[in-house]
């Protein structure tokens, strides 16, 4: 038994032509070279979440532990994390593909020394327990998130270079295995369970749509989980949350482990359909720890309701589509690295907003997972703009070749 792989061994033949089938004439201008709706879905995110992230912080200077901070702090911030994620896209997307496959083993493995780098005393930034920062004095780097996309860049051209031997676990699937259980390892030192998680399935994902050995792959799996259960089953805080998001209402659970899902079903219950208006919120005035970047959704449910949160969640569902679009469009024109990142980034941002809508909303147990674009927290803008400009450079090298040009 075998997975059909995604990738056509040739190109797209006879009938209609490629610029044909996606509707790109020759001649257009740049605008018709980057695909505005991705810019603009992209764009209503970041904007909604630095109103969201200035609404969940306004009043954190009330408390003692921000008591020298000022009311702004957070969203002048934001707004400069945004500028800086701005000018990283527009770098990044300056750079062919062909450039991004030749170095993406040295990216790998420059992203593994700074996961190193991060749990040496005195290098390593440690916040609230956990050592997962780099200080650059004038901003904090976060290696697990630079990971995201680094794995998703050497991942495809993985595959791509081990596409004779999608069969063989020993040819593909246990080196990739053995890089991912080095990574795991670095993160959960952290720790970083969240990021691993996240890292793991994009990484099995675009092996998946390589067309890997469906046996090995779900053997593969079986393993994943089963490692994963045992981390949880030999962790006593991994298992009391585990407990605790099972009934947070518990008296116990409601008061400690489950204290931020509890009170985050309260804002989503008190937001109802059109929520009680911007700035209304009543759980982010110190009930809801963390309401600016893990639980910033549950301020959009209490102070937008339903409807914002709808509109959150077909705006990521507008992106991720793309993005796939994107991806098949690049395989269709035998440009498999490309098509197989643009797919990465894809399931990337599924995956991690996934989890975090899943632990606001009480679905998956509580897991520090940021809402990409949205929340507060430099690297993780930064790296998720650098991404969306892989994709959006991706979109632009496919119309230039169905256009006549080179990519």
């Amino acid at each position: 038994m075998q997975f059909k792989s995604l990738i056509p061994a040739t190109s797209v033949g006879g009938g209609m032509s490629s610029s044909s089938m996606y509707g790109v004439k020759r001649g257009g201008n740049i605008a018709q070279s980057i695909d505005q709706g991705l810019i603009w879905a992209a764009l209503a995110l970041l904007f909604l979440g630095l109103v969201m992230v200035y609404s969940a912080t306004v009043a954190l200077p009330d408390s003692t532990k921000y008591a020298n901070y000022q009311p702004t702090h957070f969203l002048i911030r934001h707004t400069i994390s945004i500028a800086v994620a701005f000018a990283a896209a527009f770098c990044v997307f300056q750079i062919p593909m062909k450039t991004w496959q030749t170095l993406a083993p040295l990216v790998f493995v420059c992203c593994i020394a700074l996961l190193v780098l991060v749990l040496i005393p005195g290098i390593g930034k440690e916040v609230n327990g956990a050592r997962r920062w780099l200080s650059l004095y004038v901003l904090n780097i976060q290696p697990s998130e630079l990971m995201k996309v680094c794995a998703i860049i050497y991942a495809a051209d993985y595959t791509v270079r081990k596409q004779a031997y999608m069969q063989r676990f020993g040819k593909v699937l246990f080196p990739m295995f053995v890089a991912m259980f080095f990574v795991g390892m670095l993160l959960l030192l952290e720790p970083d369970m969240g990021a691993f998680i996240v890292i793991v399935t994009v990484v099995f994902g675009i092996l998946f749509l390589g067309g890997i050995n469906a046996r090995v792959f779900f053997g593969v799996l079986f393993a994943l989980s089963a490692a994963f259960a045992l981390l949880i089953a030999f962790s006593d805080y991994r298992r009391a949350r585990l407990l605790a998001y099972l009934d947070p209402w518990e008296g116990d659970n409601a008061l400690n482990k489950a204290y931020q899902l509890s009170h985050s079903l309260i804002a989503f219950g008190r937001g109802e359909i059109f929520g009680v208006g911007l700035g209304g919120s009543v759980e982010k005035l110190h009930y809801l720890p963390e309401a600016h970047t893990d639980f910033l959704l549950a301020v959009i449910g209490e102070e937008l309701g339903f409807v914002g949160v709808t509109v959150v969640i077909l705006l990521f569902l507008y992106i991720v589509k793309r993005c796939f679009a994107v991806g098949a469009q690049a395989i269709a024109l035998e440009r498999t690295f490309s098509g197989l990142v643009a797919k990465g980034v894809g399931i990337w941002i599924a995956v991690q907003c996934f989890i975090n809508m899943g632990v606001n909303l009480g679905v998956l147990p509580t897991k520090g997972l940021t809402l990409p674009l949205m929340s507060y927290g430099g690297s993780a803008i930064l790296v998720t703009c650098a991404a969306l400009a892989l994709v959006l450079r991706i979109d632009f090298e496919n119309r230039t070749m169905m256009r006549g040009g080179a990519a």
